[in-house]
C-alpha cells in the first residue's frame, strides 16, 4: 500500500484496507480500535511476592494479577489497584496472608503505608464538568480529602507522604495555581499537598503510588 496512505489515515486504517474492509470500515477501524486501544480498559497488574518456604529458603508464595481493584461510575476512565499495604511502622518484614482483600480505602492505614497503581485514562472535558468529586471520593472513605470549590473536581490532599513514579504517559499535576507536566519515568514527591491528576493526552497514564501515613510536626 502506498505510504502516503498510510500516513494520511494511520497503520490501523491500511491494515483494515488489505483484511478486505471498505474506507468507511477501515476509518471506524483505525479510530476506534486502533488509536483508542487500550482507553477505559485497564491492564492487569501481574503482583509477585517474595517469602521463605518452611526450610527458610527465599521463594516466591504469591504470583498472579493483582485483584483488589476499584472502578466506579463517579469517576469514570480511572481504575486504582491495591498491591500491599502494611498496618504498622516498622512494617512486618514478611506476612503469608494478602494484606489487600478489603474494601479500597485511599488512605494509607494509620501508622502504615499502602502501595498502589493508578491508571489515568483521558479526561473527557464535558463529562468531567458533570461528576462530583465528592461523591467519588466518599467511595474511597475519603469524602473530607476533596477541596471544594477547586478548578478540578477532583483537587484533594490526604494526611499523607507519597512516592509516586510515571510508569507510563504523561499528566498535568494540577497544584492550587499552578500545574507540572509529569512523563514517563518522572518521580513526584507528594507532601501532603492539595493537587489533582489530568489527562489531556491520547493515552492512558499508570502511576505507581506508595503512600505512608504521616502527620505534621
Amino acid at each position: 500500500m502506498p505510504a502516503s496512505i498510510i500516513a494520511r489515515h494511520g497503520q490501523g486504517y491500511a491494515l483494515a484496507i488489505v483484511t478486505g474492509l471498505n474506507h468507511v470500515q477501515a476509518l471506524i477501524w483505525d479510530v476506534f480500535v486502533v488509536r483508542h486501544k487500550g482507553r477505559n480498559m485497564s491492564r492487569k497488574i501481574r503482583r509477585v511476592v517474595t517469602g521463605h518456604d518452611k526450610n527458610g529458603v527465599a521463594t516466591v508464595i504469591m504470583d498472579g494479577d493483582a485483584e483488589c481493584i476499584l472502578q466506579r461510575p463517579n469517576r469514570p476512565g480511572v481504575t486504582l489497584t491495591n498491591l500491599w499495604q502494611n498496618t504498622k511502622t516498622p512494617a512486618a518484614m514478611e506476612r503469608r496472608d494478602d494484606p489487600v482483600t478489603g474494601p479500597l480505602i485511599l488512605h494509607p492505614p494509620r501508622n502504615g503505608s499502602v502501595f498502589r497503581i493508578v491508571q489515568f485514562d483521558p479526561e473527557n472535558p464535558e463529562e468531567l464538568a458533570k461528576l462530583d468529586g465528592k461523591s467519588a471520593f466518599s467511595e474511597m472513605g475519603a469524602g473530607a480529602s476533596i477541596v471544594e470549590g477547586a478548578r478540578h473536581p477532583f483537587m484533594h490532599r490526604t494526611d499523607s507522604l507519597d512516592y509516586a513514579v510515571v510508569l507510563t504517559g504523561e499528566i498535568y499535576m494540577m497544584m492550587d495555581e499552578d500545574e507540572y507536566l509529569v512523563k514517563a519515568g518522572d518521580v513526584i514527591v507528594q507532601q501532603g499537598t492539595n493537587h489533582a491528576w489530568s489527562n489531556r493526552g491520547t493515552e492512558p497514564c499508570q502511576i505507581a503510588f506508595i503512600l505512608i501515613d504521616a502527620e505534621k510536626d
